[in-house]
């Protein structure tokens, strides 16, 4: 994700990194190119007599002005559709930091074990990012998991849903020691719970593309909708049709690869969700939670004990 200030028009304006610029650039300047070759065309006829300038090929520029807008709402759609999915990909992922920070919280705080359960935490996340990137190794989560527990992991398809299962053992184990009762133990699976919720709805969007045939249309809708531009342009717009080709691709295939981009908001790319920060964010402070708060209650607790000794010696 590309951090940048909303308030600087210019500098965003003429930026090229993270824009639609270098994937569509190619496309752009070959559509120019064929229409420059048509206006060339275009003026050598008219030079030699070989076509009517008020006729050529018969275009009538209010069907073209048609396609156009049904082109626009169709791209229109594909963008709504893919800023929905990026938008539902960024809450769930606000979910899980939620949840990682209420469930490392409530375990430190009801029971002995948390820097086992931060450890947890942070392994899962860093596991279903890379399984979101479509990577299959542990990544950072191997610093986070026992050897044990990696190799138990490797045999599952998914692996984060195998930590999600070291997680629950982790809970089932203080309630069996009475370290937590039946109550604690349900409010940390709930916790648990809204994780593999947000991980659900994460492999949702990452396994469901759009529909085919709406990708499909709208890119034929956009080739015959630029092929038949410089024709309906080069008797009404002279040697101004290439410069006006080039604006109109540029304004076509930039929205349309901004769709493709964030479509799938867990890739790699520059406008992709920043997974490594959010991974980042949970593994800093689900492991301070774990290693601070018990040091801050056991120091409280030893305060009033001192203060209690006080008072009855005062007595």
């Amino acid at each position: 994700m590309i951090e940048y200030n909303r308030y600087s028009w210019w500098k965003t304006a003429l930026s090229f990194r993270g824009t639609a610029l270098p994937r569509a650039s190619g496309r752009i300047l070959a559509f120019t190119i064929y229409a420059t070759l048509v206006q060339v065309v275009y003026e050598l006829g008219l030079d030699r007599g070989w076509i009517d300038q008020q006729h050529f090929l018969g275009l009538d520029p209010v069907g073209h002005a048609v396609v156009g807008s049904l082109l626009g709402f169709l791209i229109t759609f594909r963008m709504n559709a893919s800023n929905s999915r990026y938008w539902e990909g960024r809450s769930h992922w606000g979910a899980m930091i939620n949840a990682s920070r209420n469930l490392v919280r409530y375990g430190c705080q009801a029971s002995t074990g948390g820097r086992e359960l931060a450890a947890l935490v942070a392994g899962y996340i860093y596991s279903l990012r890379q399984s979101l990137q479509g990577k299959r190794d542990f990544g950072e989560a191997i610093l986070y998991l026992s050897p044990e527990q990696c190799r138990i992991a490797e045999k599952f398809g998914n692996r984060p849903t195998a930590i999600s299962g070291f997680l629950s053992e982790w809970i089932i184990a203080r309630q069996r020691n009475t370290e937590i009762d039946t109550v604690q133990s349900r409010m940390l699976e709930e916790q648990l719970g809204k994780l593999v919720d947000a991980q659900g709805g994460c492999e949702k969007i990452q396994k469901t593309p759009l529909p085919f045939a709406y990708v499909a249309m709208i890119k034929q809708l956009i080739l015959v909708y630029l092929v038949t531009l410089p024709l309906v342009l080069c008797e009404r717009c002279g040697w101004w049709s290439p410069l006006l080709m080039a604006i109109i691709a540029l304004g076509l295939f930039g929205m349309e690869e901004a769709s493709v981009e964030t479509e799938d908001p867990f890739g790699s790319d520059d406008n992709c969700l920043d997974l490594e920060a959010y991974s980042l964010t949970i593994a800093r402070d689900t492991g301070q939670l774990a290693a601070n708060f018990p040091i801050r209650i056991d120091a409280n607790r030893r305060h009033r004990d001192t203060t209690s000794e006080t008072a009855s010696a005062g007595e």
